[in-house]
């Protein structure tokens, strides 16, 4: 059986998830510590951009011994396969370049022995593997700000990317947290169509 890929993102109602540290840190609360928490795993794919911010900040907290010393331990612990065209030198253990293609290098890392493999934002790499059907789910934490600048989740393109929502959670900060997995283009539904599901007096 293979490897389930789950990808976790901050995203405004705009739809931006670029910079959250920028929107996101008042809607933070015990709600959603326990949501990111959940999604650790043993192994994490990250483009470098998301790698270099990890790395930047997680070892330097892992050896203060604060409050988040414990979380910091658990993603140094964990194997990280990091995404990038540049050879890279790693500072923080257990870190790895994600050697080939794309889809054939992380195609095998899904049919590798061990538990999820957990992605946080590096956006590019999960609209890529989102494209090519390797990403199993995509949790958003939905944060009731338009931002209004920056980076998307979901570009300009010409295909459709159909989700089916899994579950959903409303957190006391009016956060939705959205699990989705990818779904089937549904067929060649019409305005008539939708008119048939309208209450008689609204037709």
């Amino acid at each position: 059986m293979m490897r389930k890929i789950v990808a976790s993102l901050f995203i405004s109602l705009d739809g931006v998830v670029q910079d959250p540290a920028e929107w996101h840190f008042p809607y933070f609360n015990d709600e959603m510590g326990a949501a990111v928490t959940a999604q650790t795993a043993d192994t994490l794919l990250l483009g470098r951009k998301t790698y270099d911010s990890f790395a930047g900040a997680w070892p330097e907290r892992e050896a203060e011994g604060g409050e988040d010393a414990g979380y910091a331990k658990t993603l140094g612990d964990a194997r990280k396969v990091v995404v990038s065209r540049q050879p890279l030198e790693f500072t923080w253990r257990n870190s790895e370049l994600l050697q080939g293609d794309l889809v054939e290098a992380v195609t095998a890392l899904k049919k590798e022995p061990g538990g999820r493999i957990a992605m946080s934002g590096s956006v590019s790499v999960i609209r890529q593997l989102l494209a090519v059907g390797l990403l199993d789910e995509l949790h958003l934490l939905v944060h009731p700000i338009a931002v209004r600048k920056g980076e998307r989740l979901f570009d300009e393109g010409e295909t459709s990317v159909p989700l089916e929502l899994i579950s959903s959670e409303t957190f006391t900060t009016g956060v939705l947290y959205l699990v989705y997995k990818p779904a089937e283009v549904s067929g060649g539904a019409s305005y008539e169509d939708a008119k048939a599901h309208l209450p008689q007096n609204e037709q």
